[in-house]
């Protein structure tokens, strides 16, 4: 049977027993019994209240004590005590409520504490069980380093492999022991690798060091084809040229360290002649850039200010070509502007464009003619609706006159439009 669910049974019989006040009584004088198995006991004297709220202060301390059980229960069925701990107390909490001032079956509350036992055993049990795991994934977890720690020394890899060494170490001295006949040898495993690979290390840096040799007599050839280039003012292939011997530099690998580092700063300042020497030109390329850039936003400015809005199409077509010469007549601007000084002339541009459209369609005789049409054929009809209306309100018909008089409202809405689009020809 499983052993939760028992105890899971015992606490819900629990809760159908009698009421708690079936074991005690109260005097006439607030004294509160309790009756156990042992007899009748005093348990405390509350004055000045009622009979049923005396014996309810003491209830109260009894369902604390029902409480109290639960909850240990609760934490020896999910494991959160240790069987030791647990053990203790209830031996506690058993002396604590056989000596209780309280009201209710305290022998019984007393009793459940035994239904526990199968669950704490088993509970034992089971951290029983999980210390031999435990073992078990120690001398597995050390088995697995000490397999990684063979094929390091087995392998090349002389950078990550020291760091993955150190770690390995780390993490063998966070975990616990297991018995020492295996620990030791596993150990002896671990750290004869370790020595392994150091071995190996020192004989794989010995010839490190015959190719640093080669690389420092590669990067002195490559300073003397950069000292070459270095006073060069042809800017692109020049650049180019120096981004190859960077290719070439970064594959010749390491100099010596105590050369290295002076290499280097060679290299690296020929390149700096050439750079600052570019970059000065562009400089001043990018200064007389700004100064074009300003003369262009003042013609702009001028410009925006002069023909915007178009009022006079043949005035504005001139203005317009006169600005673009002047605009033109100046260099190019920084690549971050082009963007926003075109458009600023594309809108120029346009509006220009959309004045000449406009000043079309309003010359234009046969739209004239149209819009003139539509306006007198608006008006017919609501002269026409107008009478119909007028004769349906002289025969008392309200509902046609309303309907009427609703397209009269319509016909009207669109004769304004029609007008205003005639009216436009008279401006």
């Amino acid at each position: 049977m499983n052993t939760s669910a028992s105890l899971s049974g015992k606490i819900k019989s629990m809760s159908e027993t009698p009421s708690p006040t079936n074991h005690g009584r109260v005097d006439a004088d607030g004294t509160v019994y309790v009756i156990t198995s042992a007899g009748e006991r005093r348990v405390g004297q509350v004055p000045d209240v009622s009979p049923d709220e005396a014996m309810a202060f003491f209830v109260r301390r009894y369902e604390a004590l029902s409480t109290e059980v639960n909850l240990l229960r609760q934490r020896i069925v999910s494991g959160s005590v240790s069987p030791d701990e647990a053990r203790r107390q209830i031996r506690t909490l058993r002396t604590n409520i056989l000596e209780a001032n309280a009201v209710g079956d305290l022998d019984a509350l007393a009793a459940s504490l035994d239904g526990v036992a199968p669950v704490l055993e088993t509970k034992a049990a089971e951290r029983r069980e999980a210390r031999a795991r435990q073992h078990e994934e120690t001398r597995a977890a050390k088995e697995e380093m000490v397999a990684e720690a063979e094929r390091l020394a087995a392998g090349n890899d002389w950078r990550g492999g020291v760091n993955r060494f150190r770690a390995l170490l780390e993490q063998w001295k966070a975990l616990p022991r297991i018995d020492r006949t295996t620990d030791d040898e596993l150990w002896h495993r671990f750290s004869s690798a370790r020595t392994t690979y150091t071995r190996r290390r020192k004989a794989q840096f010995a010839q490190q060091a015959e190719h640093r040799e080669a690389a420092r007599r590669t990067k002195e050839r490559i300073i003397a084809e950069a000292e070459r280039l270095s006073t060069s003012t042809d800017w692109g292939p020049t650049a180019h040229a120096f981004r190859e011997l960077m290719t070439q530099w970064k594959a010749a690998g390491p100099a010596p360290r105590e050369v290295d580092d002076e290499l280097w700063k060679r290299f690296r300042g020929l390149q700096d002649v050439f750079f600052d020497a570019r970059n000065e030109v562009f400089r001043k390329q990018d200064a007389e850039f700004e100064e074009n850039l300003a003369a262009k936003q003042a013609l702009l400015d001028e410009a925006e200010r002069t023909i915007l809005p178009v009022t006079d199409v043949e005035r504005a077509r001139h203005q317009l070509r006169a600005f673009l010469e002047r605009f033109n007549a100046h260099g190019k601007v920084p690549r971050e502007a082009i963007r926003t000084v075109d458009g600023r002339v594309r809108a120029l541009e346009q509006a220009v464009k959309q004045a000449e459209e406009a000043e079309w369609r309003r010359t234009d005789p046969q739209a004239r003619e149209r819009a003139a049409d539509t306006v007198a054929m608006l008006t017919s009809q609501i002269d026409k609706l107008t009478a119909q209306a007028e004769a349906a309100e002289a025969r008392d018909d309200t509902r046609e006159a309303g309907q009427l008089r609703d397209s009269i409202s319509t016909y009207r809405g669109w004769l304004d439009q029609a007008q205003k689009t005639l009216d436009e020809f008279s401006a």
